[in-house]
């Protein structure tokens, strides 16, 4: 246990130290590795107490961290694993009639060292397609350090990012690397992430982040990354949910905002709970990804009565019970 508590204080400190990024990530690895011993619910009750401070309710869970872990224990619908990765999903979203929302998928790679770099004559975004954090974007004439790039998703390609939180839906996942277009509005600008919390197929909150990455595509560190939380008819709530907040920041409601709204109902159909994350460029709408455990379970939502008030819109009675494990 020693060592698992000296890699959490590393990996705290290299969050607050953007340059030790490969730090981070391979700390994070190994201590998920040192914890893989540790049966699921006591390792859930020692996730949930180390980032929350809060006991963890299994037996009668009402809060909705407290649901999300309920979930990860027990929910195994295979459709999960299948929208989890990132590669996947797209098929996901075809099926479910939104092909035209996918982003340009410019190649997949099952070896880092076969990414033809030299060859793209455009900005591409990498990243690997069962994980999170491992991303980058790749800027024609400018200088790129091959050898790192190689060697980070390399290594990434090698872990199975289960362990970081147990979340099923990433056991079965066959690692690998994605190249996909970069989305810029007018002004040159990422866009910010609409991140529709859906219950049952009911869209019932939006998550607004802004900045998430930074110009090079990994995890922004500098401290303008932050969180606006909307209802559906887009006022803004008191919500906080792990970043700041910017409520004096006038947000324009986006003119596809219903369309949003729409898609994200039917990707989230089949689920008891699911975070559908879209993009608005200029207009047009494009896919990020399908979440079903936000923050792990272990972003600390406040005010608690609107942690309870999201419990309550997961309905673990409803889910099919060939979805649940014995």
């Amino acid at each position: 246990m020693n060592y698992i508590k000296w890699l959490t204080k590393l990996s705290r400190y290299a969050r607050r130290h953007p340059n030790v990024h490969q730090v981070l990530h391979r700390a994070s690895a190994i201590k998920a590795r040192l914890e893989g011993v540790i049966p699921d619910r006591m390792f859930a009750k020692r996730m949930y107490r180390r980032y929350t401070g809060m006991r963890l309710e299994l037996d009668q869970p009402k809060l909705y961290n407290e649901k999300l872990w309920w979930l990860k224990l027990h929910y195994r619908n295979p459709l999960t694993t299948q929208c989890t990765d990132k590669y996947l999903v797209r098929d996901y979203v075809k099926e479910c009639g939104f092909e035209s929302i996918l982003t340009e998928l410019i190649g997949v790679y099952d070896d880092a060292r076969d990414v033809p770099i030299e060859r793209f004559d455009r900005e591409v975004f990498i990243k690997c397609n069962h994980g999170s954090g491992t991303n980058l974007i790749y800027k024609p004439n400018t200088a790129f350090d091959r050898k790192r790039f190689v060697t980070d998703f390399s290594f990434d390609l090698r872990q199975n990012h289960f362990w970081n939180s147990r979340e099923w839906n990433y056991r079965n996942i066959q690692p690998r690397i994605m190249c996909e277009q970069v989305l810029r509005d007018s002004a040159g600008n990422l866009p910010k992430d609409y991140k529709f919390m859906c219950f049952g197929g009911i869209p019932k909150l939006l998550f607004l982040e802004s900045e998430v990455c930074d110009e090079q595509g990994r995890r922004n560190t500098s401290g303008t990354r932050f969180v606006n939380v909307y209802d559906m008819d887009f006022r803004l709530t008191p919500i906080t949910s792990g970043c700041p907040s910017r409520t004096d920041m006038q947000i324009q409601r986006p003119s596809s905002f219903e369309t949003m709204k729409k898609i994200a109902a039917k990707l989230s159909g089949p689920f008891p709970h699911c975070r559908v994350d879209l993009y608005d460029v200029d207009g047009k709408v494009y896919f990020g990804e399908l979440t079903f455990f936000h923050g792990g379970g272990c972003v600390n939502i406040r005010p608690l009565e609107w942690q309870e008030q999201m419990g309550s819109w997961i309905d673990l009675e409803s889910i099919p019970r060939q979805y649940l494990k014995n």
